[in-house]
């Protein structure tokens, strides 16, 4: 097979990196842009909250069998052509969704791009790896670990925007959406190559868990850190917009997108201040936040106080950012240029496996469960994931910073 131009190991470009974040970025950003529309959902098409909760998961379900069978294959047919279709995939799945009138629609939309989501999580991110600046050293595991946060949190206020004040509401966020996807695959296809094509793709499909040795002793703390946190952002992805209508009292498209956007957003500043301390140090402050503000969600949810409910989302995000960056530092380590696409799309399986489990439970739990009750278990989680954590990190090796 002709291998296509390739960047040399260990330099960066800014077109490869901006474009692959960038494009990450927006991949998620464009999964985020249903969460507004889901009160008008079940107010006038009669979707229910378990049907939202089966909509989540199958999102993330379709993202961890595109991790597990499609994550190795942009080591063989190349970065660039892997990421251009999970954006193409990603803008399909808009469309799809501005077609919505019923379950199936919503459903069949978001597991394109759930599909994507996982594509997008393996190719992209490991691109954005690929051609990362040497410094700050924080950035790396920034990007892999806040890429997603922050797109999900763009994607859901400029949705909820469009669905509060632009014209055909229920599909101005997709068409916006898919355009901009577009024209990231634009960017991919004018950024260098990274990886020389090599045979092996078909076989690549097997799903296969290979860790690198260098990130074997970080994995279980590590899978506390992404699973716990992950299902807390399942959470507010299945039912922030409920919260807000049931125990906030608003139906409007921007209060769910502040509900949902309270977590996710402040992931952002995480990088910075997880370069400050030691990895092992942002994992057990950053769990430790976490878990305290997640007890601060099912208080406030009793409460029905939404100044309470968004400022503990706020701090559960940022503390998920120090635990999530911390974890995935340790994970990349000194891994190889072919080793990175396996070692995220595992990461990436272990967190929406998190995030897809708790939140089919929690939907089959709602029926005759109050939202109340489902919070308290995502506070349980909380806490024991914490507790592990600080007792995980006390007992491993320290890392040099």
């Amino acid at each position: 097979m002709t291998a296509q131009t390739i960047l040399p190991a260990g330099k960066s470009t800014k077109t490869g990196f901006v474009s692959a974040t960038a494009s990450f970025v927006t991949v998620f950003a464009a999964g985020s842009t249903a969460i507004p529309l889901f009160g008008s959902y079940r107010a006038q098409n009669g979707i229910t909250d378990t049907q939202l909760s089966l909509v989540a998961a199958g999102y993330f379900v379709c993202a961890v069998s595109a991790l597990l069978f499609l994550g190795r294959l942009s080591n063989h047919l190349g970065r660039k052509p892997v990421s251009i279709a999970a954006l193409l995939l990603a803008a399909a799945g808009c469309l799809v969704l501005t077609t919505v009138d019923g379950f199936w629609p919503l459903f069949a939309g978001r597991a394109m791009q759930g599909l994507a989501a996982g594509l997008a999580s393996s190719a992209l991110a490991a691109f954005a790896v690929d051609t990362a600046p040497a410094r700050p050293k924080w950035l790396v595991a920034a990007v892999t670990t806040t890429a997603a946060t922050v797109g999900l949190s763009f994607g859901v206020f400029a949705a909820g925007a469009l669905v509060q004040f632009a014209p055909a509401p229920r599909q101005a966020s997709y068409i916006a959406f898919a355009a901009a996807l577009c024209l990231c695959a634009l960017g991919v296809g004018l950024a260098p190559e990274t990886v020389t094509r090599r045979r092996g793709a078909l076989a690549s499909l097997r799903p296969e868990v290979r860790v690198p040795a260098s990130a074997r002793p970080c994995l279980p703390i590590a899978a506390c850190v992404f699973v716990s946190t992950w299902a807390v952002g399942g959470f507010f992805n299945a039912f922030g917009p409920s919260v807000a209508v049931d125990y906030l009292g608003s139906r409007a498209p921007l209060v769910a997108a502040a509900v949902f956007a309270s977590y996710m957003a402040p992931g952002v500043l995480a990088g910075p201040l997880s370069g400050r301390t030691t990895s092992a140090s942002a994992q057990r402050l950053g769990m430790a936040l976490f878990a305290a503000a997640v007890l601060g969600l099912a208080a406030s949810t009793a409460l029905g106080s939404a100044p309470l409910f968004i400022g503990c989302g706020v701090l559960g995000g940022l503390g998920a950012g120090l635990a999530m960056n911390g974890s995935m530092a340790l994970l990349l380590g000194p891994t190889t240029l072919h080793e990175r696409a396996g070692l995220l799309s595992l990461v990436y399986a272990i967190s929406y496996t998190g995030s897809a489990v708790p939140a089919l439970v929690a939907g089959q739990l709602v029926r005759g469960l109050s939202l109340f009750t489902v919070t308290c278990g995502y506070a349980a989680l909380a806490v024991l994931a914490c507790v592990a954590v600080l007792l995980g990190t006390r007992a491993a090796p320290r890392d040099k910073h």
